[in-house]
């Protein structure tokens, strides 16, 4: 017997295809499945009972199937065994981010229902983890309104009820052309962790950016300066241009104000590129490695980010997702 039921089998199965960044309609299929075999009154019986509903597939319906008769679905057993592999052996083998082991801490950024339905945080061992949203201004990631953003707080109160795990209430703000943070300072003073980053005008001139992220790293709320270049791999393996800034600038701000540059772990981001990461190690700069993970089964992208910090030769204690909460919490709240 395994222990699984259907829909944690499938949920695990979704889970492992975020990890490898499978198509979104793959895994939401398996997500769905999960959730409707969850509301069953009854378990049905044979793969054909399974194939039967409105939903399912025959891979939804062979492991909803091998899982209620007790079995560990032969897929999902594959996926355990490729998934035992590290993502980057440099990450997990070197782990500066962990401050000992067996896992690091680490910022995560996306919707709640990914902590709530799935507990992957909690699964891989780590003490704390940050909600971070994007705020209003960002339409195409569905930035949070304040209201959204204040009902996010209560269900994050609601889901830590039956969670060890401590989830910190967080965002990622844009920063505005002239840059201010993209939110109220009323509620940003209530917030544990603020990643501010650049989102628009990308390609502005090097004076122009340099003032706006300086005016971002110089504000009483800035926790984390997000993937400063803003670079991104295309789909063509190509990579799209780097905003233009005076990185010794910017970094000697983060150095001076107490904002860490973030590490950047998504493979498509990889931000900063490693000259960058070298000018902010000698700039003195802290640094926070963050997964930005956008499901559960990318919490492990935080590997990537582990084997660039330790490609930069950067100390563990200068990476503030090494720290121990009280000791984090209180840095980010050093100047409110």
């Amino acid at each position: 017997m395994t222990g699984l039921s259907p829909s944690e089998a499938l949920r695990e199965y979704a889970f492992w295809l975020e990890r490898e960044l499978a198509d979104t309609y793959r895994v939401r299929a398996f997500r769905e499945a999960a959730a409707i075999a969850e509301g069953l009154e009854e378990t049905p019986t044979g793969e054909a009972a399974w194939r039967s509903l409105r939903g399912f597939g025959p891979k939804t319906a062979a492991i909803a199937a091998e899982a209620a008769a007790g079995r560990l679905p032969e897929a999902l057993a594959r996926r355990r065994v490729e998934g035992a592999v590290s993502l980057d052996p440099a990450g997990t083998n070197s782990a500066p981010s962990s401050g000992g082991p067996p896992h690091p801490h680490h910022l995560v950024r996306r919707r709640l229902p990914a902590v709530g339905d799935d507990g992957s945080g909690e699964a891989l061992g780590h003490e704390y983890m940050a909600i971070t949203d994007h705020s209003p201004r960002l339409k195409v990631a569905r930035g949070l309104t304040r209201e959204r953003l204040i009902a996010q707080w209560e269900e994050i109160a609601a889901v830590q009820e039956d969670r060890e795990i401590r989830i910190l209430k967080g965002i990622e703000v844009d920063i505005l052309a002239d840059g201010a943070l993209d939110q109220a300072d009323d509620l940003l003073d209530r917030l544990d962790i603020v990643t501010a980053s650049v989102h628009s005008d990308l390609d502005a001139d090097r004076d122009t950016m340099t003032r706006r992220m300086v005016g971002a790293v110089s504000n009483r709320h800035t926790t984390v300066l997000g993937h400063p270049t803003g670079r991104r791999l295309r789909p063509d393996g190509t990579w799209r241009d780097q905003s233009r800034f005076d990185a010794e600038l910017v970094f000697a701000a983060c150095a001076m104000f107490g904002v860490a540059v973030e590490i950047n772990s998504r493979p498509e981001r990889r931000d900063p590129p490693l000259d960058l990461l070298l000018v902010a190690r000698e700039a003195d700069c802290l640094f926070s490695i963050d997964s930005d993970a956008h499901a559960p089964g990318q919490l492990d992208f935080l590997t990537y980010g582990a084997a660039r910090a330790v490609e930069a030769g950067i100390a563990p204690e200068r990476i503030i997702t090494t720290w121990p909460l009280e000791r984090l919490l209180g840095h980010a709240g050093r100047h409110r």
